[in-house]
């Protein structure tokens, strides 16, 4: 089966298996007091700041979870995109979790303005309405769009202005990296985002994301939070390694490209498709198009996708650090059959 529902359907990268093998020798330290924990957490410095503090979680409901719980206070808000995987994808797990309230603005691309975000603090200090504290921005959005580093920048100062913080949920902040031709510092530290949720299991890691603090002010007290929410790794080497390897070697920035490059490569295919049309800017490694219902009928058998609106016919195709071109003509080969 090749699919083309998720990056999260790919296996784990030969390299992450091979860095996982060689690191399964002897005793380390538990629970993030390893050595190679140890070395992630420098190579973080070296890649966003200096000041960067660095957490390890499990999964990515864990990372945006435990990055917004801690700059939160029990009747604050967040400040989200309707398509927001937090708003959309979580199951529910930040109200759950935290009890907080997602304010969830609309957006045609999954993108936020800063007009948006400031008409949305409002009643400051009214204790009948939760405050909004926290800005939360996905980068590359769930609709695989972009923010430049000034649009991040406009966001970053809107939101300070307005003494609240501001969430980068950075699933998929390698691809969006690779797309803007820019290090991960120049589009977060340097432009006033302060925490970052990285993400490494969609660019070929088997389990592991971090909460990066890039702001020095927070982030002190994290180690407690992240046990008391079931999200700290005992054999943290396990973990580390796999994030080590990724940022190494520039082994991210290679899985990253090619899965961009296999999207543009399907998006210019289907585009040559009579009914087939392109709802988003291809600008990762996602395509989002709108299809004739025989295409969601036939085809998902044989190549698995996710329908993203069900009453419009519009569906999600993710391609992988394994796409191969292949892949994709195969894939298109069958939509074309399916017309």
């Amino acid at each position: 089966m090749r699919s083309f529902a998720s990056d999260n359907y790919a296996p784990a990268h030969p390299e992450i298996l091979a860095a996982l093998t060689a690191v399964n020798q002897g005793h380390q330290r538990a629970y993030g007091a390893d050595e190679i924990t140890a070395q992630l957490e420098h190579r973080f410095a070296e890649l966003f700041g200096t000041a960067t503090k660095s957490f390890l979680v499990w999964n990515g409901t864990g990372a945006n979870v435990l990055a917004l719980y801690s700059i939160l206070k029990p009747w604050e808000a967040v400040i989200c995109s309707r398509w927001s995987h937090i708003n959309v994808d979580e199951g529910g797990a930040p109200e759950r979790i935290i009890g907080t309230k997602l304010i969830d603005l609309p957006s045609e691309d999954a993108k936020l303005t800063p007009d948006q975000i400031a008409a949305a603090f409002i009643r400051v200090g009214d204790e009948h309405y939760a405050q909004p504290r926290v800005v939360s921005i996905t980068q590359s959005t769930e609709y695989g769009t972009l923010y430049s580093a000034a649009e991040i920048k406009a966001i970053a100062q809107v939101t300070h202005a307005h003494d609240a913080y501001l969430h980068l949920d950075g699933a998929r902040l390698s691809n969006a990296a690779v797309a803007l031709g820019q290090s991960f510092k120049e589009f977060t530290t340097d432009v006033g985002v302060d925490v970052v949720s990285f993400g490494g299991t969609k660019n070929g890691l088997i389990n592991g994301e971090a909460v990066l603090f890039l702001n020095p002010e927070l982030g002190d007290q994290v180690k407690h939070l992240r046990k008391s929410l079931m999200q700290l790794n005992s054999k943290m080497r396990y973990t580390a390694v796999q994030l080590l390897t990724l940022l190494s070697d520039d082994l991210w920035q290679r899985s990253a490209a090619h899965a961009n490059a296999m999207a543009a490569t399907l998006a210019a295919e289907v585009s040559k498709l009579p009914g087939i049309t392109l709802t988003q800017k291809v600008q990762v490694n996602s395509v989002f198009a709108t299809v004739p219902k025989s295409v969601i009928d036939q085809v998902p058998a044989q190549f698995p996708f996710y329908v993203w609106n069900e009453h419009t016919n519009e569906v999600r195709w993710m391609c992988a650090w394994d796409t191969t071109e292949q892949d994709v003509m195969a894939f298109v080969a069958a939509i074309k059959a399916a017309l």
